[in-house]
Formats: structure tokens, sequence, C-alpha cells
């Protein structure tokens, strides 16, 4: 498959899809971002992609980004559709930052992957399932 891409910055790293090691994609800050504790900011991510016809991208925080930036995607995890494929339909990051921090070009803060949209199904009310009970949320401990 094949995804056309565009750069908003030719400094900005170009995306590298590292076959055997992961199918996640890192993303770049496409710019310096000075955050205090408390503040919130769409970070630039540098490229608009058009996806294909029945795709979306999903894009999250990378494993390391709480602990080097101390941000939080505000959204938890950023969907984009193939309807956002626009010149100008740059890919943000929404942050929320818990402590002062500085992030620069071409820091890599998240990452994405592409996934064929679900399939449509329906659902059918029923008053009870019949698999095994796990007890619960929350219901398999710590270790």
């Amino acid at each position: 498959m094949e995804l056309k891409i565009k750069y908003f910055n030719e400094k900005l790293e170009k995306l590298k899809y590292i076959d055997g090691k992961s199918d996640w994609i890192d993303l770049r800050a496409a710019e310096d971002v000075v955050l205090k504790a408390g503040e919130f900011k769409l970070i630039p991510l540098g490229i608009a992609i058009a996806l294909p016809k029945g795709y979306e991208a999903h894009v999250v925080p990378r494993s390391s980004t709480f602990k080097n930036f101390g941000i939080l995607q505000a959204n938890s995890c950023g969907i984009i559709d193939e309807s956002y494929c626009g010149d100008n339909d740059q890919w943000m990051m929404p942050v929320y930052a818990v402590r002062d921090t500085e992030i620069h070009f071409n820091d890599r803060i998240c990452q994405f992957r592409i996934f064929e949209h679900q399939k449509a199904f329906s659902f059918t009310e029923v008053s009870r399932l019949e698999g095994e009970d796990r007890g619960g949320f929350g219901s398999t401990g710590i270790s």
C-alpha cells in the first residue's frame, strides 16, 4: 500500500517504517514547544497523509513520552479517518503538561498505525450472557 504524504517543513525528519521491529511509525514535533504545568497545546506533527478509503490512523503517545516530556495526550487516542486529507489538514497531538517541559523540533513524541475501519455489525439484546464470569472489571489483580 502506498500513502501520499505532505511535509509542512522540509527539515522535519521523514517518516520511516521499520520492518520487523514494529508496525507503529514515530511522529515528531514540528516546532519547539515550551509548556508550563497545567497548559494545553495542539502540537503540530508536520505532516498530512491521504489515507486510503476504508482506513483510519490511530495516533498515541510513545511509551517514553510521559517520562521524557511530562505530557499526556489530551484525547488519549487520536483517530484520523480518510476524510481528513486536505492540503492543510496537518496532523496534531493535543497535549496537557503535568510539569514544566520543553519539546524540541524533531523530538519523537507520538506514533501511529493504520487500521481498516471496523466492519458493520448488529446488536441482539439478551437477558443473560453464557460466558464464564471473570469477576468484573479490575478483577485480574496487580501482579
